[in-house]
Parts: C-alpha cells; sequence; structure tokens
C-alpha cells in the first residue's frame, strides 16, 4: 500500500485520516476508536482486522482494499446520501463527535441495525425475493465486480444458495471463472469450499481443473481456518496443506498436564459430541481466540499515554442474538479462562478435530453427555458455585457421531449432516426443555406487566373514540349535506376508482375540522352478507392498505389512525361468529382476550391473506383453515418442544429489541426489528402441519401469523411519507408494543400446548 495512498484514506464512520483497522464483513477502513465499538458490537456484525499488526492473507487483504476503493461504503450508508436524509436530521458522525454516545449510536445503527441500507419494495414473499437476490449473486461472482457483489450480500442473498437449476452454489462459479476477490468475499460471509455440486465436485476441484493452483491452495487454507488459527494462536505455525499436512497439534509440557479424573472425564465428553454441537464449540474458542488476539493488538498500538479514554472495552465475547441464552452465557465465560487453562481447552479440540477428520471411532459414542465445559470448568476454575452452571446448551445424548466430514469454513464450521437417533429421551433433555420453558414464561411475565400499564391508556383512548363518534354523529345531524359531496355531485367516491383517494381528499376539505373522519379508522371483520352498521351512508373504519401512502387520506396525526385488535369488532357481529371466536381463544393460562380473526383490506381489494399464506396458515382459498372446504385432513403431528422453544427464543429476542429500540426512541430501528421478528415467526409457522388436528393450535397459529404482519405494518407509521405530518410516535409506539405482545402470546401458546402434548 502505498504511502500516497494511505494519505487519502479516512475513517468510514467518522472521517478522521489515516485509518489502522479494517472491517473485512464491511469492506471499510476505521480509526482506532469507531474499531473499538465494532468490536463491541461481535464478530458476527463486525471483523475487525488492524491494517499492519495482525497477518493477513493477501488476496483477502486485496479483496478488502478493492472494496474501499471502489466506495463499499456508500452500500451501508446509502440512505445517507440522499439529500432529503439532511432534512430529516440525519447525519454521519464527524471527528469532533464525542465517541459515546454519537459515534457509537451512529456505527450502531449503520451496522447492527443495517439502518441506512437500501431497501427492496416490499414483496409479498420475502423467500421469493431471497431467492432472486441469491440467483443474481450467483451469475455476478463470475465477474469482478466486487461491490456488487457486497451489495446483494448486504440485500439478504445467500453466499451458500444452491441454484436448483445449474445445480451448484456461487463460489463453484467463482472458483471456475478464477475470480480470487470474489472468492474471498464470499467465504467471508459463509461460503463453503467443501460444498459439492450436482456432479459431487467441489470449488476446489473446479479450481485445479481450470487452472487456478492458487486459489486452489487458498481454498484449502479457508476450509481448514478454524484449526490452523488455533494452532497459530498457540505456537505460531501453520500447517503445510501443500504437502498435505492439514493439523497441527501442540503439545502441553509435561508439568503442565492435568491427569486428574475430571480432566479425563471432560476429554472423554468431548470425544462424545456430536459433529454439530462440537463445532459450535469449536466455533466459539475461535471467536475467544479472535477476541484475545485483537486485544494484544490494541494494547500494543495504543497511545499509552490516553490509555484512560472513552474507547469500549471489550472483556467478553459479545451477546449473538442468533444464538440460545445459554450458550452466549457459555460464550462469555470463557474469557474466564487463564492462559494456561484456556491453551488446554484449545490442544483438546485441536486433537479431537484431527480424530474426528481422519474417521477414528470412540470406544462409547452413546455415553449420556454433558456440555463440556461444564466438566472443565470444574477442573480449571476455582470458583465452585459458578461452575455449577452450565455454560452451554445441554446435549442430547441419542446423538451420534455418525459420519465424520472436515471442518469447513461455511460460518468457519458447518457439517451437512446431522445425526438422529431413536433411543429415549433422558433427564438432560427434559431439565434443559424445561429451564427454556420457564425462562421464555418469565420473558412473557415481563411483557404481561408492561402491558398492564399500557391497558389504563387504552381505556381512556377508548372513551376518547366513544366522544369522537358522539360528537361526529352530532355534525353529521346539524351540518348541510352539501358539504358531504364532492365537487361532482356524488356522495362518496367508488372505492375501486384509481382517483378515489384524491376525490375523497376534495370532498372531506370542507369540513369542519374538529369532526372525526371514521373513513380511516379500523375495519372490523364481517362474514359474507353482513352489513357493517345499519344506517347507510356511514363508511365503516378501514386500515390504510398496505401500497397506499398514508399522504392520501385526510386523517392526520390527531385522528387516532389505528387502535389495539379489541376495538376493531362491530358491535352488531352475529351471535355464532362471537362464540365461534371466544371458542377459538379459550387457551389456558391466557389472561388477555386478544382472539384473531381475519383482517379485511379495505377498497383496493387486497387481503392480508396473500402474505401469510407463505406461511401455510390461511389456506388457498377465501376461507379459514378450520373450514370443511379444504382437501386435506388434520394432521394430528407437531413439531418438538426443542424447535418450537428454538424459534420462540428467537423470537423473544428480536421483541426485546424492538422494545429497546421503542424505549430509546429509535424510531428507524422499527422497521428493520419487524421485519426480523416476521421471518422469525414465519420460520416458526413453517413448523406445524398446515391444517393441526388442535383447535387451539390453529388459533395459536393465526394470532401469531397475524401480529406479525400488522407489526410490520404499524412499524411503517413510524417513518413518515414526504409532504405529509409526521405520525403520532405516541400511538404508533403503543401499536408496536400491542403488536409485539400479541406474538409473544400466541408464541407461549404454541410453546404450552407443543409441551403439553409431546409429554403426554
Amino acid at each position: 500500500m502505498s504511502k500516497r495512498l494511505r494519505n487519502t484514506e479516512l475513517c468510514a464512520d467518522c472521517n478522521v485520516p489515516e485509518p489502522r483497522w479494517a472491517s473485512v464483513n464491511r469492506g471499510v477502513f476505521i480509526c482506532d476508536e469507531c474499531c473499538s465499538v465494532h468490536r463491541s458490537l461481535g464478530r458476527h456484525s463486525s471483523q475487525v482486522r488492524h491494517l499492519k499488526h495482525t497477518p493477513w492473507p493477501p488476496t483477502q487483504l486485496q479483496m478488502v482494499q478493492t472494496l474501499y476503493s471502489n466506495g463499499a461504503n456508500s452500500i451501508w450508508e446509502h440512505s445517507l446520501l440522499d439529500p432529503a436524509s439532511v432534512m430529516s436530521g440525519k447525519r454521519k458522525a464527524n471527528p469532533q463527535d464525542k465517541l459515546h454516545p454519537n459515534k457509537s449510536e451512529f456505527i450502531r445503527a449503520k451496522y447492527q441495525m443495517l439502518a441506512f441500507v437500501h431497501r427492496m419494495p416490499c414483496r409479498e414473499d420475502d423467500s421469493s425475493t431471497a431467492k432472486d437476490l441469491s440467483k443474481q449473486l450467483h451469475s455476478s461472482v463470475r465477474t469482478g465486480n466486487l461491490e456488487t457483489c457486497l451489495r446483494l450480500l448486504s440485500l439478504g442473498a445467500q453466499a451458500n444458495y444452491f441454484h436448483p437449476e445449474k445445480g451448484n452454489t456461487p463460489l463453484h462459479v467463482a472458483a471456475k471463472a478464477g475470480q480470487v476477490s470474489q472468492a474471498e468475499l464470499l467465504t467471508v460471509y459463509g461460503a463453503d469450499p467443501g460444498a459439492l455440486d450436482s456432479n459431487g465436485k467441489t470449488p476446489i476441484d473446479y479450481a485445479r481443473e481450470a487452472g487456478h493452483q492458487d486459489l486452489a491452495d487458498r481454498l484449502v487454507e479457508i476450509q481448514y481456518e478454524l484449526t490452523d488459527r488455533l494452532a497459530f494462536y498457540l505456537c505460531g505455525r501453520k500447517p503445510d496443506h501443500k504437502n498435505s499436512q492439514h493439523f497441527i497439534v501442540p503439545q502441553m509440557a509435561d508439568r503442565g498436564l492435568d491427569l486428574s479424573e475430571l480432566a479425563k472425564a471432560a476429554k472423554k465428553k468431548l470425544k462424545s459430541l456430536s459433529n454439530h454441537l462440537f463445532e459450535e464449540l469449536a466455533m466459539d474458542v475461535y471467536d475467544e481466540v479472535d477476541r484475545r488476539e485483537t486485544d494484544a493488538v490494541c494494547l500494543a498500538t495504543q497511545n499509552h499515554s490516553t490509555l484512560v479514554t472513552e474507547t469500549t472495552v471489550v472483556p467478553f465475547l459479545p451477546v449473538n442474538p442468533e444464538y440460545s441464552s445459554t450458550r452466549n452465557q457459555g460464550r462469555q465465560k470463557l474469557a474466564r479462562f487463564n492462559a494456561h487453562e484456556f491453551a488446554t481447552l484449545v490442544i483438546d479440540i485441536l486433537s479431537d478435530a484431527k480424530r474426528r477428520q481422519q474417521g477414528n471411532s470412540i470406544a462409547s459414542p452413546k455415553d449420556n453427555v454433558e456440555f463440556i465445559l461444564r466438566s472443565a470448568g470444574g477442573r480449571l476454575c476455582s470458583d465452585s458455585q459458578e461452575n455449577d452452571q452450565p455454560d452451554y446448551d445441554s446435549v442430547a445424548s441419542d446423538e451420534d457421531t455418525d459420519h465424520e466430514l472436515p471442518l469447513s469454513h461455511g460460518d468457519r464450521t458447518k457439517s451437512q449432516d446431522s445425526e438422529l437417533s431413536d433411543g429415549p429421551i433422558t433427564i438432560h433433555e427434559y431439565m434443559e426443555v424445561k429451564t427454556a420453558l420457564s425462562a421464555s414464561e418469565a420473558k412473557i411475565q415481563h411483557l404481561l406487566k408492561a402491558n398492564n400499564n399500557l391497558s389504563d391508556e387504552l381505556r381512556l383512548m377508548q372513551k376518547k373514540l366513544q366522544s369522537l363518534q358522539t360528537e361526529n354523529t352530532s355534525l353529521r345531524r346539524h351540518v348541510p349535506t352539501n358539504i358531504y359531496q364532492t365537487p361532482s355531485g356524488s356522495d362518496y367516491p367508488d372505492p375501486s376508482s384509481p382517483s378515489a383517494p384524491k376525490r375523497r381528499q376534495s370532498a372531506q376539505a370542507s369540513r369542519p375540522m374538529s369532526m372525526y373522519e371514521t373513513g380511516s379508522g379500523l375495519k372490523p371483520y364481517l362474514p359474507k352478507g353482513d352489513s357493517p352498521y345499519p344506517e347507510e351512508g356511514i363508511p365503516t373504519l378501514q386500515p390504510h392498505p398496505p401500497h397506499t401512502e398514508r399522504g392520501a387520506f385526510v386523517t392526520t396525526s390527531s385522528s387516532l389512525p389505528s387502535f389495539p385488535s379489541t376495538l376493531s369488532w362491530s358491535k352488531d357481529e352475529s351471535a355464532p361468529k362471537a362464540s365461534k371466536l371466544e371458542k377459538q381463544s379459550s387457551v389456558p393460562e391466557s389472561d388477555y382476550d386478544n382472539t384473531f380473526n381475519d383482517f379485511e383490506m379495505d377498497d383496493s381489494g387486497l387481503s392480508r391473506r396473500g402474505r401469510l399464506r407463505s406461511s401455510g396458515w390461511l389456506g388457498e382459498g377465501n376461507s379459514i383453515p378450520e373450514m370443511d372446504d379444504l382437501v386435506t385432513e388434520p394432521d394430528p403431528t407437531l413439531p418438538s418442544t426443542e424447535d418450537v422453544i428454538r424459534k420462540t427464543e428467537q423470537i423473544t429476542k428480536n421483541i426485546q429489541e424492538l422494545l429497546r429500540a421503542a424505549q430509546e426512541n429509535k424510531h428507524d430501528s422499527f422497521i428493520p426489528c419487524s421485519e426480523r421478528i416476521y421471518v422469525a415467526v414465519t420460520e416458526m409457522a413453517a413448523l406445524f402441519p398446515k391444517k393441526p388436528r388442535s383447535e387451539t393450535v390453529r388459533s395459536s397459529l393465526r394470532l401469531l401469523t397475524a401480529s406479525a404482519y400488522r407489526l410490520q405494518s404499524e412499524c411503517r407509521k413510524a417513518v413518515p411519507s414526504e409532504g405529509c405530518p409526521g405520525p403520532d410516535m405516541q400511538l404508533v409506539t403503543q401499536q408496536v408494543i400491542q403488536c409485539a405482545y400479541d406474538i409473544a402470546k400466541a408464541a407461549k401458546q404454541l410453546v404450552t400446548i407443543t409441551t403439553k402434548e409431546n409429554t403426554n
């Protein structure tokens, strides 16, 4: 890197000259202060390396430099480049800003929330959008346009996407075309060099066949990156892969060996772990090695005269929201191991990785397994009270090491086989489910307490609505009828007409300002053929269509745009329908009656059913799943309790992130948070059959998916449209919290039902 080039470089986050760090997966250079915030986000958000004091693979450094020079930072700051962002008050941090809170909040919004990334137009099927992006990535990697591929990856393209027509992954295409930088970028985002295509060949095979020997050797190094990094941490050497030496296992000096019974038992349990769980443990140790090495570089390069600064210290691994709380707790306790204890654990992992690669079997693969760090902590840590707590998730004892595969780089190590067994359920599995269920119920109780505060405000809003409706009725009786007419003389425009919103605006422009416009409220669910109100000429309460700008309606934020779903039912709804709804909501331990009904959309003719069909819970026709017009028979099968609890934890973590954003008034984070919640809900709904036999399961799933979609709609209201007054953020926040509560309630019901059914 020339001196002239270095002098022109600026920190991507605050424009400080001569940055000394790089974020590998973001393709940007950053300064020392911003680097401390990046480290606090975790490697799942930003992978930081020092430009001089960290050993770099030459092709990887070239890839980062190319991305930086080609303007990769504009991908993460897309909306800030829009002149309209200046009017909204959004701006980039500058060198004079304080690290806390100015720079840190900007960096978290930029990389963790992706608040400034260009958003694709809303599609009905998010999975199809991801497939389209992945197919575009598949076509782009054969060229040298790195920033295009990074932009596709930032929008959600999958680096390991298997193209159904071409029968290979993007890394196969890049390797065959000899695109070294593209291969580096793909592997940083989790592409697997050992993945097989439809012909049974790996990207390494294609690189060798095309004569790209250097690329093939680099892909082999990436395939063994995890074990190479651990070995280099201990002894400063890496294996010679060109001569088929793939592992180096350093040996501890005789006086440093731990020959106690606890140490032997811990090694035995480590060998008994399934491939999947062993890989998770190895990945966590890899992250801890990266944290310790980066700490050492920070201390060596810091200005020691200003050590007491406001830079963020990273004493342990940051929380990864994609992992369970138990696993995050175990990852953080790795920081408590001293150098000798941690080296012992690393050596054990290297030894067992080599054994698994070579396919050596162990004497008792079916031994009951507890987590390795629980036992390792017992022999390595002195605090017995803390060692009684499990550091990682419990491991099911009925998982076998059935087929040994090489450790690959797709998220550093991901096995393609998962072992299944029909053995009995052990006490460890039962206790794991019980602990996870207790944690989920505790989180639900926390949300219920938060909902109690909203109940009082909701009652006040109900009274306000009643008074406004009374005032509206009174005004209709006294105001001359000609003020309700449009200039053309019609009473109300045709809802199906494209010009209907404009005509409605002109018709309502002459109404008294105190009058409540009922046309912008909520529309109740009505069975076919029922009349919404006995009075003719009074429009029903209707929601905004998802594709219509809010500026097309007269109602402003002061007109009570929406209320929780308990207000959306018509008073004159038929008794049979009401009794049926009460039956659907009769789930044990439910202290809040908010049963879901199908949401019919307004004049546009669109319904929310179309968007919910992707989860399989609104059927293919216009009827709800419990109707007898469906051909499929009821399915009595339910997913495993472990899968439901895992998805519930993911939903709960995303809800907590949304609630934190609401408490901190970070309204820009509402949309990305709601999208993550919607994806997690869709994945959870996909676990269940399309037509379960249990009525309570069906009603809970309908409430879950509908609340997730309504949450997306409410979060979109937090972003004002151009030329329209800003929304009532307090009311929007209340609606968002209400939707989050409905989602959490439905998830709790599903956990309770599956736990009860699976234990019978």
